[in-house]
């Protein structure tokens, strides 16, 4: 056993404390799990919506708390379809569904099973196929292929696909893994409950809740396996996220040095090109290290002889030659993984990380953790609430909205393309399903927060579409208007206030619209962040500190709402409430543009969509030129002329190109034709195809004769 060096209690002090400092803390815990149950129950709401009958799940180092800036995780999205029924035993079978019985031969790999198709009218096995996403084997048995689920990746994202085991993406930050749910617990999982009785962890009342987890299968092979093709792998991620959240911070922090040293340039030096040791690897040696360590170790001053205790658990495995599944009764994680040469060249490093009394601490690169014990004074103080915590949480909670955003815009566009029923009718249609769903079977407040949330911006398109209608057929405004115009403000700090102002403007109510955009002006303060759902990742994503240090002070989500400026859209049904001159954007596709659109862009490019701050600029510069205030009319031109004269600003954008439009109308409005023309230039510069540009500019030139 390791004998414990005296230093290490202050040492162990550090740590914690740098820890707190980079991010591994209680606070920033408590937010990333929140913000990821935001986000799941955004993605039951929508796939409700759009009657989809699935589930999704994240996973992961993001979503459990068990990361920092410096580790760079990526974050993992589980999709199951719950209109697949996995059959353990044939009393399984559901009539009507897609029915795959779990199958295992003598040589199938321990955690692996093969799904054979079964049929579902009656409880017999599908005998004859000709899709290639099945394969018939020796015994006429039809088995579903993991390889559809890549073909399925391959022809969403093409080039960009990308395969991590279970995974497929189209890039290093997401990963997304296609499920089904395991109806029955096979015997692996069932005997970790028998014998996790003896132990010190975990808890009674964590295993009592375990056995209420859905287990999964993942279309993932047995690497080399002669029927690696056609293996699932059963894969227990909730009950490994239960445990995890019933860690304490000392845990967590134990398991956070643990990834960065395994992000060591020495670590990767001596494995070989087809080897790695994973993060998961040590997620599982600490889980194994808690069973059999009293709760008393666990502490604040003992923090650097649990990371110890959980390297000789490591090195235990490696002298072994098998890491354990901490669940899954038979699986060795280092199948596959880590060749034996590889592991024995990891013993040796961490026998020397050990006997060196752990120095190596002092050389760890990830979030200059290394430097900062150096440097640390002798008496330190927790520090949660410093730049890089308020940062990780503004950041958060920046991503959550535009979440939230991205599937108001995801409806926005099933609405647009509903061809049964026009889109006043289908937004009444959607928003009495969301208010029937908010009092029933959904009832947790993150399900309700999001329904709050898409009501009020589905109402602030239903009131603008009304306004638009009565505008375009010169009928008066429903005496109830400024009832419903009242009910859907306030979706965020500016953008259903800035539709209100800007109907009241195309009404010629002038006096109307530049009261509301004083109160929007006057909300509009530096800790207010822009964003966005359509996609677009400015050049320079800047995320304000004073956003930051206010989520931090406060993590109410009514007043994180009030400090969020979203873009604002307008739809075709609505543009009789935008300015004619943004018409054009409804209708930006020049030649065979529509062909050039990507998944994303075809959801919002039939629509006007422009930044918040620069669109009250530019609506203030039209109600003040229809007031004739002359000073207030050239403050905001000035205005927007200082956002897309300055790179910084302009690379902030979401819709610069769109700003940019809007400030060429501006410039022809003052009579500067060329700077007008300069303007659409530069927005073709950013944006060449589907850029109403194109058509300000050919009639910019009939009118200049160029």
């Amino acid at each position: 056993m390791f004998r414990v060096p005296a230093f290490f209690l202050h040492l162990s002090q550090l740590l914690y404390h740098v820890l707190e400092c980079v991010g591994v803390n209680a606070w920033v815990v408590e937010r990333r799990r929140h913000t990821f149950s935001h986000m799941e129950a955004v993605e039951d709401v929508y796939d409700h919506l759009a009657g989809r009958d699935q589930t999704t799940f994240y996973f992961g180092s993001q979503s459990e708390g068990t990361t920092s800036p410096g580790l760079q995780s990526d974050t993992d999205m589980l999709f199951t379809d719950n209109d697949v029924n996995i059959m353990y035993t044939w009393a399984d079978w559901q009539q009507g569904k897609k029915n795959y019985l779990m199958v295992r031969d003598e040589d199938t790999p321990p955690q692996h099973y093969m799904l054979q198709w079964i049929r579902s009218d009656v409880p017999r096995p599908v005998t004859y196929t000709d899709d290639r996403d099945f394969v018939t084997d020796s015994k006429g048995r039809v088995f579903y292929s993991n390889l559809a689920v890549v073909r399925m990746g391959v022809a969403q994202w093409g080039d960009a696909h990308r395969r991590h085991g279970p995974s497929n993406s189209w890039g290093e930050d997401w990963d997304f893994v296609s499920a089904f749910h395991c109806n029955t617990l096979p015997p692996e999982i069932m005997i970790w409950f028998t014998k996790m009785q003896n132990g010190y962890w975990p808890s009674k009342v964590t295993l009592q809740a375990a056995r209420t987890c859905p287990l999964f299968i993942v279309p993932d092979g047995h690497h080399g396996s002669i029927n690696e093709a056609i293996q699932w792998r059963i894969t227990p991620n909730l009950i490994e996220r239960l445990l995890m959240f019933s860690l304490n911070m000392v845990q967590i922090k134990c398991l956070a040095v643990l990834k960065m040293l395994n992000k060591q340039e020495f670590i990767k030096y001596i494995l070989c090109e087809k080897c790695k040791l994973t993060s998961f690897h040590g997620k599982t040696a600490l889980f194994f290290t808690m069973k059999r360590t009293h709760p008393e170790v666990w502490t604040k001053c003992r923090l650097i002889e649990c990371i110890v205790r959980c390297l000789e658990t490591i090195l235990d495995f490696l002298d072994k030659g098998k890491c354990p599944h901490f669940i899954v009764e038979g699986a060795d994680l280092f199948d596959g993984k880590l060749c034996r040469r590889c592991q024995l060249s990891l013993v040796r490093a961490i026998r020397k990380m050990i006997q060196d009394d752990m120095h190596v601490l002092f050389h760890i690169h990830s979030d200059d953790l290394g430097q900062q014990l150096m440097t640390l004074p002798h008496e330190v103080r927790p520090c949660p609430d410093n730049d890089l915590n308020a940062g990780i949480c503004g950041k958060l909670a920046k991503d959550m909205f535009i979440q939230y955003l991205s599937r108001l815009r995801n409806v926005c566009s099933r609405l647009c393309n509903n061809e049964a029923a026009d889109v006043y009718t289908s937004l009444n249609n959607e928003i009495n399903i969301l208010e029937s769903l908010a009092g029933g079977a959904i009832t947790t407040q993150y399900h309700k927060n999001y329904i709050k949330f898409i009501v009020k911006s589905l109402m602030s398109v239903r009131v603008s579409v009304i306004s638009s209608s009565c505008m375009q057929t010169g009928q008066p405004l429903p005496r109830n208007i400024w009832m419903l115009y009242g009910e859907s403000l306030n979706t965020d700090v500016a953008s259903s206030k800035l539709k209100l102002a800007s109907m009241h403007y195309c009404r010629g109510e002038f006096r109307k619209a530049a009261s509301v955009l004083n109160e929007v002006e006057l909300d509009l303060d530096d800790s207010v962040q822009p964003v966005c759902g359509c996609g677009i990742v400015p050049a320079y994503d800047d995320l304000s500190k004073t956003f930051g240090e206010h989520t931090v002070l406060n993590e109410s989500h009514e007043q994180l709402t009030k400090k969020l400026a979203c873009c604002v859209r307008f739809l075709r049904e609505e543009k009789f409430c935008a300015p004619q001159f943004m018409w054009c954007e409804m209708y930006r596709a020049v030649g065979d543009d529509v062909d050039h659109r990507d998944d994303n862009k075809r959801d919002w490019m039939d629509w006007a969509e422009v930044d918040a701050r620069p669109f009250l600029l530019y609506l203030q510069y039209l109600t003040y030129r229809g007031l004739g205030v002359r000073h207030r009319q050239l403050d905001a031109f000035n205005g927007i002329e200082d956002i897309v004269t300055s790179i910084d600003e302009l690379n902030q954008l979401y819709h610069g190109e769109t700003v940019l439009n809007l400030f060429a109308h501006c410039c022809e409005l003052e009579d500067d034709l060329q700077g007008a023309l300069d303007a659409y230039n530069l927005s073709l510069h950013h944006r060449h195809r589907n850029n109403a540009a194109n058509w300000h500019k050919r009639r910019l030139k009939r009118m200049l004769n160029i």
